[in-house]
């Protein structure tokens, strides 16, 4: 099963890590997502003492979904907007809870801008008041805006960033403040705040009908549909693999130097036109269709990181490359579970 060779993987990749996490007890938020998912389905299989409680909207279809995280780890009801403490003790936080909609953002930016800065101030505010040492906030490659043609890979130093003019930039524009009020906090109350910048991901789990273009294109190929790009395509992407992130996420909770920022995913660049036809060679597709309309998301343009600092800095690699990433995120879709 492709997704318990994943997790035994990455288990064996942070053997460094887990005597660093032996007996810490962490909060979480965003535990029931795509992301979150893959950092518990790792953890639950630690050799090594580490307590979670995760914070969820649903506890109940969180159940329904993953029964066996959900009886390993403690759920409990809430909305991240409401949080507060409650007087019990934690070592860490892993904040990563975001509505990332492109619906949302089209139809309610000013929701999807709050969301995410009043959610992350109620997070920070909770890791003080539970004693936390350290605090891990999942950011967006999105804080650094539409990147360059000139520039092929964008490092954590690019002060870029989104047009505050346009709307769309709610999502990008909450990350950054988020991350500046990860900064304060660090500063003027002493708390430990790392953060990664993520960028565009593949792996099992990765919902295939939402707004992830990746997702959409292996959906179509597996179906034998032709797969149909409404812009020019001309979008550049990269992609990291779901188990490859867990572990360099895990790796940064535990060892990242206090305010450290790194870049999260692929230095492999691709369009999007290329990106759907590998997927429909991969998969057996019957080929691509490229109407050439206007490109509705919020970059148009490259959106590849340097990966270069926390791959020197903490050692971390990236084990599956794109090709495999498309062959085991499709064919684990069958699937689309984990190990109870």
């Amino acid at each position: 099963m492709i997704v318990e060779r994943d997790i035994e993987a990455a288990v064996a990749a942070l053997a460094p890590v887990w005597p660093r996490l032996d007996g810490a007890r962490i909060f979480m938020t965003g535990g029931t997502g795509f992301i979150g998912r893959w950092m518990l389905e790792v953890v639950a299989r630690a050799p090594a003492d580490v307590e979670m409680v995760l914070l969820s909207r649903d506890p109940r279809a969180f159940e329904r979904r993953a029964p066996h995280l959900a009886r390993r780890f403690t759920l409990v009801a809430g909305d991240i907007a409401d949080l507060a403490s409650s007087g019990e003790r934690f070592t860490g936080v892993i904040h990563g809870a975001t509505d990332a909609s492109a619906a949302l953002t089209a139809s309610d930016p000013r929701l999807m801008f709050d969301t995410i800065t009043t959610g992350t101030r109620r997070a920070l505010d909770f890791a003080l008041g539970c004693g936390a040492r350290r605090f891990l906030f999942m950011s967006s490659g999105a804080v650094y805006g539409v990147q360059p043609e000139s520039l092929s890979h964008v490092d954590e130093d690019w002060m870029g960033g989104p047009d505050l003019r346009d709307p769309k930039s709610a999502y990008a524009e909450g990350k950054r403040a988020a991350e500046t009020l990860c900064a304060i906090y660090g500063h003027q109350f002493g708390l430990d705040v790392v953060t990664a910048r993520i960028f565009a991901l593949l792996g099992p789990m990765l919902p295939l009908d939402t707004h992830f273009a990746a997702g959409n294109f292996i959906r179509d190929a597996m179906a034998g549909r032709r797969i149909r790009i409404e812009s020019s395509g001309r979008a550049v992407r990269s992609y990291l693999y779901a188990a490859d992130l867990a572990v360099w996420l895990w790796t940064m909770l535990a060892a990242a130097a206090p305010g450290a920022v790194y870049n999260c995913g692929s230095e492999e660049a691709v369009s999007l036109v290329a990106l759907a036809e590998r997927i429909s060679a991969l998969l057996g597709g019957p080929g691509v269709d490229v109407m050439g309309g206007v490109d509705p998301g919020w970059n148009p343009g490259r959106f590849v990181p340097s990966t270069e600092a926390i791959r020197r800095e903490l050692g971390v690699v990236l084990t599956v490359p794109l090709d495999e990433a498309i062959r085991r995120t499709a064919f684990a879709s069958g699937e689309n579970r984990c190990p109870a």
